[in-house]
Formats: C-alpha cells, structure tokens, sequence
C-alpha cells in the first residue's frame, strides 16, 4: 500500500472499537497515520468534532483520511462541508474504488456497526491503493465541484 502520505483518522464513541482495529490494520501494512480523536473511547462523543478536525486536516495538506461512526454517514456529511473535501461512505470494495477512481475522494468513511473489520480492511486497501484514472471526464466533473465550492459563500 502507498505511504508517503499521512493518513488522518477520527471517530466518535460509535466508530471508535473499529478505528482501533483499522490502526493495527495500518501499522502492518506500513501507513503512516495519525489519529486526530477521539483518543479514547467516550459514549458523549459527538461525530462532528472529529469529522471536523479530520476534514480540515486533509484539506489542509492534501492527504487523505478515514472517518469511523456509527453508520459512516454523520461523518460524511459533516466532512463534505468542507471546501476541498470529496468525502465517500463506501460501503464495498468496489465503491471504493470506484469512489478513488472516478471522484478523486479524499475521505473514506465507515461505519463500525455496519461494517465488519474484515470487509474495513478490504475497502481500506482497495481505497487506498486506486488511483484517480484522470479521465477527461472525472477531470471535467471534479473541476466542476471544486468552481462549485469556490462560487459558494
């Protein structure tokens, strides 16, 4: 797998326990990481705070992050508020990369009671190793969502 990136990862109480796994996960196959909370597990927790961090992280530096929680569709909807995030809750290994290959995404987003560490670890994998094809036109529809966030307020 690539790893001359840093993978930023966040969760909540809800996608904490699969994180954790996902960390083991990482530091086997040799991905560099950081995890940007919850550091612990905290039933209180709030999705946002860490899909927040996350997102910005990313967008900041141009890496890519994974998101965990409940049903991986909190995080995405929060991660996709920010500017230069293409965020996908993928669900099987071909969403992912198709998701990586068509939409340049840039956030990966699970859910640890919907998915399994085995099939994490297969989406991870699959999401982490494709490549945006650079098609003309997943070129062209990306180029369009980045003028749309650049015309928005």
């Amino acid at each position: 797998m690539p790893n001359s990136k840093i993978i930023y990862l966040g969760s909540d109480h809800a996608g904490w326990h699969l994180k954790e796994e996902v960390k083991r996960y990482l530091d086997q196959a040799r991905v560099p990481y950081e995890d940007l909370g919850n550091l612990k597990y905290e039933k209180t927790d709030d999705y946002p705070d860490y899909a927040w961090r996350v997102a910005r992280k990313v967008a900041q530096t141009k890496a890519r992050g994974i998101l965990f929680c409940h049903n991986g569709v909190g995080v995405c909807i929060v991660a996709n508020k920010v500017k230069g995030i293409r965020a996908v809750n993928a669900q099987s290994v071909a969403l992912a990369r198709e998701a990586r290959a068509d939409n340049n995404t840039n956030i990966l987003c699970l859910g640890g009671e919907y998915i399994s560490l085995v099939q994490a670890k297969k989406i991870i994998k699959a999401w982490l190793t494709t490549s945006f094809s650079q098609a003309i036109r997943h070129q062209r529809r990306v180029k369009k969502i980045q003028k749309i966030e650049k015309n928005q307020k």
